[in-house]
């Protein structure tokens, strides 16, 4: 009789997750438009934890000898394992000599290739010092940062900004919270922003590589965060990004805060055929960026991002932590020479 109410008790157990992992799926596979429904966009950013899900409901309904539910659980992890298994797929390496280069003293900025850093700093409050450390330890070429303000820009300087990435583009919609770019090589045309959005100022700069044979188009991305009333204006500044799509002879690197995973249509469907997210091609694995302030839950969602246009080649990917952040910073070395007209 215990046995029988044990069995019960984990048989209804697995039937809830088995439910939850299905929902999750059944969320994935919505269109743009109906991601944008209440929450739904909250719930996709944990997507790649419903495999997690999927198991624990498959082992308690095969030992309470649920069939059934076994059978719900086992398709919904088979579909997750598919959905997050590009990421674990080995890339197009990064060349001996890319990985050479990376490993020299300093930063070699007549080559075609870069290491490059992104960080939401978080409304000014991260530790400017941590970031210039990080850019140093990095032998990092281009900075994107997002949140800043005039006193962190103000902190940053006096933490030796400048002395590693001398040039810069900052702007702000609102003269007060902002995106920047830093870089160790001057940019050509510099703008305010490259992206009419609501969301905010995207500055951008153009960066010569290979002694100046290869331009570069970067720009620091900080879209519409998914927030109660807000979650179609979210959508929208993501799909606002595809403005960059008629400049098709301008190869860009998009580096910042797209609050969004792989597992939002409308990342995907802005990513489209012409640009790829390092992360997701490098082959390094999931690369969780936020929340990074949380001291008892870490950091499980992907909503940073370095996306390229095709033909760069990525390798080196990983997040860090930046005091007083809550994103972890995220790096990637890119060989842009693949981009050779």
């Amino acid at each position: 009789m215990a046995m029988m109410r044990k069995h019960r008790v984990l048989g209804a157990i697995a039937g809830l997750l088995a439910l939850a992992s299905l929902c999750s799926c059944a969320l994935r596979l919505l269109p743009v438009d109906l991601q944008t429904l209440p929450y739904v966009s909250v719930v996709l950013a944990a997507t790649p934890w419903f495999a997690i899900v999927s198991v624990v409901s498959l082992v308690l309904a095969l030992i309470s000898t649920r069939w059934v539910t076994a059978i719900v659980a086992g398709v919904c992890l088979a579909i997750q394992v598919c959905w997050q298994l590009p990421f674990y797929h080995n890339g197009t390496p990064l060349s001996g000599s890319a990985l050479s280069s990376q490993s020299l003293p300093r930063a070699d900025t007549a080559d075609a290739v870069a290491r490059l850093m992104t960080c939401n700093v978080y409304k000014g409050h991260a530790d400017a010092a941590a970031i210039v450390n990080a850019v140093r330890d990095n032998h990092v070429e281009v900075l994107a940062l997002q949140e800043t303000t005039p006193d962190f820009l103000k902190r940053l300087e006096e933490a030796g900004i400048s002395q590693l990435l001398p040039y810069s583009q900052t702007s702000s919609a609102d003269g007060y919270f902002g995106n920047a770019l830093f870089s160790a090589l001057p940019f050509e045309n510099p703008s305010q922003t490259d992206v009419d959005s609501i969301a905010s100022y995207m500055p951008g700069g153009t960066v010569g590589f290979d002694n100046g044979a290869i331009p570069v188009r970067f720009v620091s991305v900080h879209t519409q965060s998914p927030t109660e009333g807000r979650f179609e204006k979210w959508s929208r500044s993501i799909a606002e990004l595809k403005q960059l799509n008629e400049h098709p002879d301008t190869d860009y690197i998009l580096m910042g805060d797209f609050n969004s995973t792989w597992d939002h249509a409308v990342f995907r469907d802005m990513l489209g055929t012409r640009f790829q997210d390092a992360a997701e091609v490098s082959g390094h694995g999931l690369v969780f960026t936020w929340p990074a302030d949380r001291k008892y839950l870490p950091a499980f969602a992907g909503i940073d991002h370095i996306v390229t246009s095709k033909d760069v080649t990525i390798g080196q990917v990983n997040s860090l932590t930046i005091p007083g952040s809550d994103h972890r910073a995220l790096l990637a070395t890119v060989d842009v020479s693949g981009l050779r007209h």
